[in-house]
């Protein structure tokens, strides 16, 4: 049997466990809380993150990140992006030299700039053939009742990826793979960022026009700067792109779509936060894309707009009609 560790027993890596668990995977979770630890172990349930939702048989948990390590064929990372480094640093000794290391993880390192891949064979001293991604339309809760999804599992190494699906695969994932690992990561990270303004027009009372509008041109600027890092132009239409990017604007559970609402009804960034619960990964990515397509000299303006509102200060009716005075040109450029 398959053995994997999940590190990170919030939403996503619990819901991850899950996954695995019910496609036969033994799922071994590690999470700092001992309460939420425990209740895992004893009631398979953890409230704090997936409130009312009973997790699988097959799954464990523990505090000890070392023995959930042990053994593991698959290690899952599902941690806050920007603490990531700082959280797993030492534990490279504990990584089994023949595991499989997955990133959950979707965001664009501040400082860096390096995608969640990078980080962790940054971190972890990995070859490239041995670090996936996982990424796609997947929010924890939907997922955790068992509604049918699809997923992306990205990675150079097709034996790995195929490894990986397999483990996953169930009634109600659909895994898929794909080779372009800086695409469908890019597209993991973009997202939150093009929800946090599809979250703030909707905040504003603005309607389903608006909500495309913004996701359409937000997906032009994922694409334009994914061609420019060397990414496939067809991942952008695909689950890892269009699809999350469809999911997370439009639904209530997306903590970066809750966020920028909050922003548009008039909250303060401090306060959205504090209102949203759990890490909305678009303010800190938002300024990492920033600065990466300034580099490869890529224009996104709905990126500059969220960096603006939530970093600078700006209001956001001056942002907005800022976007709409921007001058007139062809779509197809």
């Amino acid at each position: 049997m398959t053995r994997a560790a999940i590190l990170g027993a919030g939403a996503w890596g619990t819901t991850f466990a899950a996954v695995l668990a019910d496609a036969g995977t033994e799922a071994l979770l590690w999470g700092r809380d001992a309460d939420v630890v425990d209740q895992i172990n004893g009631e398979r349930r953890n409230d704090r993150f997936l409130a009312g939702m009973d997790l699988p048989e097959g799954i464990r948990a523990t505090t000890d990140a070392r023995e959930a390590l042990e053994g593991a064929d698959v290690v899952a990372v599902a941690l806050p992006a920007q603490k990531v480094r700082g959280i797993i640093g030492d534990l490279e000794d504990a990584v089994p030299s023949n595991a499989v290391v997955a990133s959950l993880m979707k965001g664009i390192e501040v400082g860096t700039h390096q995608r969640m891949s990078t980080v962790l064979r940054d971190v972890w001293d990995l070859p490239e053939d041995r670090v996936l991604v996982v990424s796609g339309p997947n929010l924890a809760r939907e997922i955790a009742v068992k509604q049918p999804t699809a997923t992306v599992v990205a990675g150079t190494n097709t034996d790995a990826a195929e490894m990986l699906a397999a483990a996953t695969a169930s009634s109600y994932f659909r895994p898929y793979t794909n080779p372009d690992v800086a695409g469908v990561e890019l597209c993991g990270a973009f997202k939150n960022v093009v929800a946090v303004g599809v979250g703030v027009t909707d905040g504003l009372g603005f309607g389903h026009n608006t909500t495309a509008t913004v996701i359409t041109r937000g997906l032009t600027e994922i694409t334009r700067l994914g061609v420019a890092i060397g990414a496939h132009p067809d991942t952008f239409s695909g689950l890892a792109g269009m699809g999350d990017l469809i999911a997370t604007c439009a639904s209530p559970l997306s903590r970066n779509h809750t966020l920028g609402k909050h922003l548009g009804t008039g909250a303060t960034l401090p306060e959205a936060i504090e209102r949203t619960g759990g890490t909305a990964e678009g303010v800190q990515t938002s300024l990492s894309i920033q600065e990466l397509a300034r580099e490869h000299g890529v224009d996104v303006p709905i990126c500059d707009a969220v960096v603006d509102m939530l970093h600078h200060g700006e209001p956001i009716g001056d942002v907005v009609r800022r976007l709409l005075s921007r001058p007139r040109k062809a779509e197809l450029t």
